[in-house]
């Protein structure tokens, strides 16, 4: 299922997911539990929980619901301090052996969530795609940014209280569907990964994308019946694993594989970095149109 060294949090229990979001609308929680035993099964590390905008007391239940019924620790989900904290109060480190959470995601403009450590220590996944510039939030464009965003945000993990290790820490360079991605993303996020590579400062961090968010809204096969999504992603895995990433939000239905350096997927993704903006654009069109 999954490639040796590589950590999956189950993305499935998320808000943002269509079938997910009815199961919540419909507050069918037999499924969504069933969602949880599933990605269980399957070899999920930690279980991904988010329940969008809905009260912090819905988050805190369905913390528990999900604990009754898998002992895998959680990843808990949300930009919202209150809805985080609900979250943090209702979970069970004993059910989970002893495993601390995830808490899903600080950002530059968000270090007041290392106050929730209170509540419950937790491992955060430390947002290095946005930084802060004139007190507002921006996105970072290059790798120096990013590499700066990440920087910041180890500093305020090591003077959180209790202070956060490396081995704590997860970064998140934020990864860009690759079908529009006529910014440069995927090279900036490449390159931010190089640089923080290198650097002994982060020596022992973890490092995790949205790994289906590269891929979304692109055809499931090509015209000869070739897959197109899981070649591309295993294709972003094959390139950035030896930068150090070792965790992904994906799924575990996904038979993620490294991939030799002549594999299509491969050369487009190669081809994506070098030439970033529209012909990137123009060759991810090229590798799911082509019936060769």
């Amino acid at each position: 299922m999954s490639i040796p060294g590589l950590t999956i949090i189950g993305e499935t229990i998320n808000d943002s997911v269509p079938s997910t979001k009815k199961l919540f609308d419909a507050n069918d929680i037999e499924g969504i539990l069933e969602l949880a035993r599933m990605q269980d099964e399957k070899g999920a590390a930690y279980i991904d929980v988010n329940v969008g905008l809905r009260p912090p007391a819905f988050m805190a239940e369905i913390v528990r619901k999900i604990q009754s019924v898998t002992s895998k620790p959680l990843s808990i989900d949300t930009p919202d301090f209150e809805i985080a904290k609900a979250g943090l109060e209702a979970y069970d480190l004993d059910r989970a052996g002893g495993q601390r959470p995830i808490l899903n995601s600080i950002s530059p403009l968000r270090t007041a969530m290392f106050d929730l450590m209170a509540v419950q220590p937790f491992r955060p996944i430390l947002l290095v795609s946005e930084r802060v510039e004139d007190g507002a939030s921006r996105p970072c464009r290059t790798a120096e940014e990013t590499y700066e965003a990440a920087k910041f945000l180890l500093a305020a993990a090591r003077n959180a209280k209790p202070a956060l290790s490396n081995d704590d820490c997860i970064i998140d360079p934020g990864i860009a569907p690759i079908g529009s991605d006529s910014e440069g993303n995927l090279a900036r996020l490449i390159a931010g990964l190089e640089l923080i590579h290198k650097d002994p400062e982060f020596q022992g961090i973890h490092v995790s994308v949205g790994l289906s968010n590269f891929t979304v809204m692109l055809p499931a096969k090509r015209p000869d019946g070739a897959p197109v999504k899981g070649p591309l992603e295993s294709a972003f895995l094959t390139k950035a694993m030896p930068l150090g990433l070792d965790m992904i939000i994906g799924s575990v239905k996904r038979n993620y594989e490294l991939l030799p350096p002549d594999h299509p997927a491969m050369r487009c993704l190669e081809d994506c970095i070098r030439q970033p903006g529209f012909e990137a654009i123009m060759r991810v069109r090229q590798f799911y149109s082509s019936a060769g």
